[in-house]
């Protein structure tokens, strides 16, 4: 992946769009604690501020991002949807575990400066 931020002040923003990365971290980790709106919140900041860091390795972190709230969110709605039948909590906590382990991959190629490899 080649690296759009090219002049100086392009390479300024880096940590800051890194800084804004780990608050979407976080606020996937916050969505255990506070039902789902730190989930929205997060992947909202990830859409507003996807063009900025198109074409550098955070890109990866924000598709990342997005593709774990679209599981979250598929995940939740099957679960409910299939409750009644005794299924509904498997697939809850198979959500969840699937949330803690992208989370959790995502968050250590951050702190470690790289992309998230799919």
């Amino acid at each position: 992946m080649t690296d759009k931020l090219t002049n100086q002040s392009d390479a300024e923003k880096l940590p800051s769009l890194k800084r804004l990365t780990a608050i979407v971290y976080l606020c996937q980790v916050l969505a255990f604690a506070f039902a789902g709106l730190p989930l929205l919140i997060g992947v909202a900041i990830n859409f507003i501020k996807r063009a900025e860091v198109q074409g550098t390795w955070l890109e990866s972190h924000f598709d990342w991002q997005i593709i774990t709230v679209w599981i979250a969110l598929a995940g939740f709605a099957l679960a409910g949807l299939t409750f009644e039948f005794g299924v509904g909590f498997f697939i809850l906590i198979a959500t969840l575990i699937l949330m803690v382990y992208r989370i959790v991959i995502g968050w250590t190629a951050l702190n470690a400066d790289r992309a998230v490899k799919e």
